[in-house]
């Protein structure tokens, strides 16, 4: 019994690295699809997401140490730690190196987070799917539970979830998400017509003259003024009558 101690702490502490991982990428889509409601969320349930991942590569330390310790097989670091440098399955071992690396940096640079540029975090967080990909196949390809039908509908199960909520991740739209597929969101509303545009959009105090209210009765156009008649150019200019009337001279010129 002793002499196979190392080999059942090695894949009982792998497929509990698995189970962990998967349950925080599900942490993960709920919070970011906001299934779990639509009000502002606690820190708590971030730091479960965080926690569980964390907790993820304890197990994953535990699972190299089994089989390190394991007398079985007689793994090296080497072996362990470089991809396709053992001559056990060394195809199926390179997957879980890969995914445990890729889990570091995810891991790392969450604890790191405020110290690193958004766009630089969101571009290593993506590399969670990879991880949960790796990870799957070298269960899939290295482990011997995989006879055990239990093992296998609990694999099945978590792929199916993961699947589910990831399509439900990329055609919901959620502005609030906390992982990287939020960001791409843009503005469907309609314009502001008070925005500035050209050269004062540059200037955040300007703003577009805003047209006059059209509530209320219209307003009728103000009286023309009256136009003064310009002098005739046909005014008289016959000289007055020769002929003069009674008792008055006639005029001649």
């Amino acid at each position: 019994m002793n002499e196979h101690l190392w080999w059942y702490i090695a894949r009982a502490s792998g497929l509990v690295a698995w189970v962990l991982l998967t349950a925080s990428m599900l942490w993960g889509f709920l919070t970011a699809t906001k299934i779990l409601g639509k009000r502002p969320r606690p820190a708590w349930v971030l730091d479960l997401h965080r926690f569980l991942g964390g907790l993820a590569v304890v197990f994953v330390g535990v699972h190299l140490l089994g089989l390190l310790l394991d007398s079985f097989v007689e793994f090296t670091w080497a072996d362990l730690l470089v991809p396709f440098m053992a001559s056990y399955r060394p195809l199926a071992l390179a997957w879980g190196i890969t995914a445990f690396y890729l889990l570091l940096a995810v891991e790392i640079t969450s604890l790191l987070k405020k110290y690193l540029a958004l766009r630089t975090w969101r571009y290593i967080h993506w590399c969670s799917y990879a991880v949960f990909a790796f990870a799957t196949v070298h269960s899939f390809t290295a482990g011997t539970d995989t006879r055990n039908l239990a093992v296998l509908v609990l694999l099945a199960v978590g792929v199916a979830e993961v699947a589910f909520l990831l399509l439900v991740r990329l055609t919901v739209r959620d502005t609030g998400a906390i992982t990287p597929f939020a960001s791409g969101a843009r503005e469907t509303s309609a314009p502001d017509p008070g925005r500035p545009f050209g050269p004062a959009a540059l200037d955040p105090t300007a703003r577009r003259p805003q047209a006059p209210p059209t509530t209320g009765p219209p307003m009728s156009p103000p009286p023309a003024a009256p136009v003064a008649s310009a002098p005739s150019s046909t005014a008289s200019t016959t000289p007055p009558s020769a002929t003069a009337g009674p008792g008055e001279r006639p005029w001649r010129t």
